[in-house]
């Protein structure tokens, strides 16, 4: 059974529509989010707060002032609050007993949110990749650890990562159709979206979302030598639009507790925490980095990997926004003495697409592939070793130690069993799909590619020869045995890579005139394609079969090595 190739199909099915791709991003939201979702107690001490400023709104029918018991709790403004008294009050009207009381109701605003900010992550993806990358996209923000946490808790932050990813990802449509030149008059569909997506956030968590729009726009701004695309946004109609939507309470809560409320959650609680830590949760800068490599999890390998291809497409519209997006954003958190995991949650939907855009061009960097894999299984294996010590403290069971051993058993016994079963027999454009070796009668095979391919076979070209034998100024040299499989071997997929186009296109990779066309075969290829091309095979059908995927220029050395 081949998980990978399972999931590949399931995308590939999915992104027929849009619709699959919707259902398919809610169904597994509500997979990854739901256990555990009614059975854990409140763990948070925040959690506890918010449900029970709800409760006491329900039971007095307060929708203006928030109190938790005698004091008020001007830390965050109305919005949070509604939307749980809105699922209390149903689910009491619908006869659940005691509803008031059980805490899974007040978390159903942050599930809804946290579905809600992957759908709207796979709309925002839509403006940079295909629709099968911004299904990956969203896989990975609904499965990244971080999500998930706040998703089962009852608080503000999913939510308002619903709110930011909806507003950015308006934003990337915008501004990219912008920078492709389309003076075509957008619908309102997409202002709209920003603008009362700007509102519910400012309900949420107040002028932070703001924050995170204007650290996007400035560097932008100043990039292009122009903000002409924010008019596209209709700000004349949009501005108003939030102001009736945001003032209403704003002016209740004045009238009802004078500037203390802007006082308490402006100044003491926002502005607060950039120069002092709040409640003991201060960090030097830094700590998200390192926090990032778990709370992203199992993304953060992939995201490692696409950082180098990004890096050198910075220039391009897509990677210019989504960097805009990262990088402002994730300094002041940085910088910001008070930190908390979830402050950054607004940043992530930008490194899913960013790393999804790596994927679908297969550009991620090779080097990092075999060593960021490794933590994949590093990762859990250190988790497990601390969890088997942690046990064996508590319990002092000694037996826990075996564990380990049985587990390396197993392992070993799988790989030994994956080493000896024989490959299956498939057809031969399968195998081609697939990129793998041909076994038995290759001549054959490749006679059949030349002949295809329009080329004839000289076969007194310097080169290697099937066989094994090296052709040099019209003398025969037969090579070692292994050498001369390794060598046949990895020239014929690397022929067959070509033929199915597993080179990346022209436009993904920076051309410039040079030296010829086999240095772009072996800057395109595989580390074991690179060895059979560099060891002195002049192969014609190579170089005219990278002609014909664009890549008869010099690609540099440094910016696209193999290994």
């Amino acid at each position: 059974m081949d998980p990978g190739r399972g999931l590949v199909a399931v995308l590939d099915f999915v992104s027929i529509s849009h619709l699959r791709a919707v259902v398919f991003l809610a169904l597994l939201g509500l997979v990854f989010f739901l256990p555990g979702f009614f059975n854990i107690p409140p763990i948070d001490r925040d959690e506890a707060r918010f449900a029970q400023a709800t409760k006491q709104m329900v039971e007095t029918g307060d929708l203006v002032d928030i109190r938790f018991q005698d004091e008020v709790r001007y830390k965050k403004p109305v919005g949070i609050y509604w939307l749980q008294a809105a699922v209390v009050e149903t689910a009491s009207k619908m006869g659940l007993p005691r509803a008031e009381v059980r805490i899974w109701l007040y978390r159903v605003p942050s599930m809804l949110g946290a579905i809600g900010a992957v759908l709207m992550t796979y709309w925002a993806a839509l403006a940079f990749v295909g629709r099968r990358g911004a299904v990956v996209a969203g896989l990975l923000l609904c499965s990244c650890i971080l999500l998930g946490v706040e998703a089962r808790l009852a608080k503000t932050d999913a939510f308002l990562l619903f709110t930011v990813t909806a507003a950015m990802g308006a934003m990337a449509h915008i501004y990219l159709a912008w920078q492709r030149g389309d003076d075509r008059t957008n619908s309102w569909a997409t202002p709209a979206i920003f603008w009362t997506a700007i509102a519910a956030g400012i309900l949420l968590k107040g002028p932070l979302i703001l924050m995170f729009i204007a650290l996007t726009v400035i560097p932008l701004a100043i990039i292009d030598r122009s903000a002409a695309w924010l008019w596209r946004l209709k700000p004349m109609i949009g501005v108003p639009w939030v102001l009736l939507l945001v003032l209403p309470w704003f002016i209740a809560i004045f009238l009802r507790a004078g500037d203390t409320f802007f006082a308490d959650s402006v100044g003491g609680d926002m502005l607060s925490k950039i120069a002092s830590p709040k409640e003991s949760h201060g960090a030097p800068p830094g700590l998200y980095f390192l926090l990032f490599w778990v709370t992203f999890w199992p993304g953060a390998p992939l995201a490692a990997m696409a950082a180098p291809a990004v890096w050198r497409a910075r220039r391009e519209p897509g990677a210019q926004f989504l960097l805009a997006w990262l990088i402002p954003s994730w300094i002041v958190f940085e910088i910001v003495i008070t930190k908390l995991p979830h402050y950054v949650l607004p940043l992530y939907p930008a490194i899913a697409i960013m790393t999804a855009g790596a994927i679908e061009r297969s550009v991620l960097s090779r080097s990092w592939l075999t060593k960021g894999a490794a933590w994949w299984f590093a990762i859990p294996v250190l988790v497990l070793s601390l969890a088997i010590v942690g046990a064996i403290i508590l319990t002092r069971q000694p037996v826990f130690l075996a564990w380990p051993f049985i587990a390396a058993s197993l392992i070993f016994r799988a790989v030994r069993v994956a080493a000896v079963r024989p490959e299956p027999r498939r057809g031969v454009a399968a195998q081609c799909r697939a990129g793998v070796a041909v076994p038995d009668d290759r001549d054959a095979r490749r006679r059949g590619a030349e002949a295809a391919a329009g080329v004839s076979e000289r076969r007194d070209r310097p080169g290697l020869a099937p066989g094994g034998v090296r052709r040099t100024q019209g003398r025969r040299r037969r090579l070692p045995r292994a050498e001369s499989r390794f060598h046949d071997r990895h020239r014929h997929a690397a022929h067959r890579r070509l033929r199915c186009g597993r080179l990346p296109a022209r436009r993904q990779l920076p051309v410039r005139a040079g030296r010829g066309a086999q240095r772009a075969c072996l800057c395109g290829a595989r580390r074991g394609d690179r060895a059979a091309l560099q060891c002195g095979d002049t192969d014609r059908r190579l170089q005219l079969l990278a002609g014909q995927a664009g890549l008869d220029r010099d690609l540099p050395f440094g910016r696209h090595t193999v290994g």
